[in-house]
């Protein structure tokens, strides 16, 4: 096994367990809306930062284990995990570039479509309506986005990830 192998693959995984602890922690009703994309922002910062390690399939294996803690249809967060983040990965240089509150609308409009592609996968599966609580989460994932960004590149550089 490679340096990285051991120590790189510990850093992402741990981040990822994390994200996917605060998604699924219950919250009050009054603030649960505001519930930032925790496990989104974290996929797209280590696909912008280490689009070699951290990609399509680890969003699609990590998209699968909140669909199992959240009990949704299997494979929705999957799918809507997998295509943002292809997007992310895909244009990393040119994110890498914007500053940390342009990436922040960049986060927004990715969250944007992850929560329509959830939307959809539910309203195909069950009549429901669409509610503007719905979107409050896109606001609260681009405004922790440059902390979330601060935070894990900090771990990066720490662990010398590469």
């Amino acid at each position: 096994m490679t340096a990285f192998s051991l120590k790189g693959r510990l850093v992402i995984g741990t981040s990822l367990l994390l994200a996917l602890m605060l998604s699924i922690l219950p919250l009050p009703e009054l603030i649960a809306p505001f519930r930032p994309d925790w496990l989104l922002v974290t996929l797209i910062y280590w696909g912008i930062a280490l689009p070699h390690r951290a990609n399509v399939g680890t969003a699609f294996f990590t998209g699968l284990l909140l669909d199992l803690l959240l009990g949704s249809v299997l494979g929705v967060h999957a799918l809507a995990l997998v295509i943002p983040v292809y997007l992310a990965a895909s244009q990393f240089q040119r994110m890498r570039n914007y500053s940390v509150w342009q990436q922040a609308f960049v986060v927004g409009a990715l969250a944007m479509l992850n929560k329509l592609l959830i939307f959809w996968a539910a309203y195909m599966n069950r009549e429901i309506q669409l509610d503007y609580h719905y979107f409050w989460s896109i606001v609260s994932s681009m405004v922790f986005w440059p902390w979330i960004f601060l935070l894990l590149r900090k771990c990066r550089r720490q662990f010398a990830l590469s």
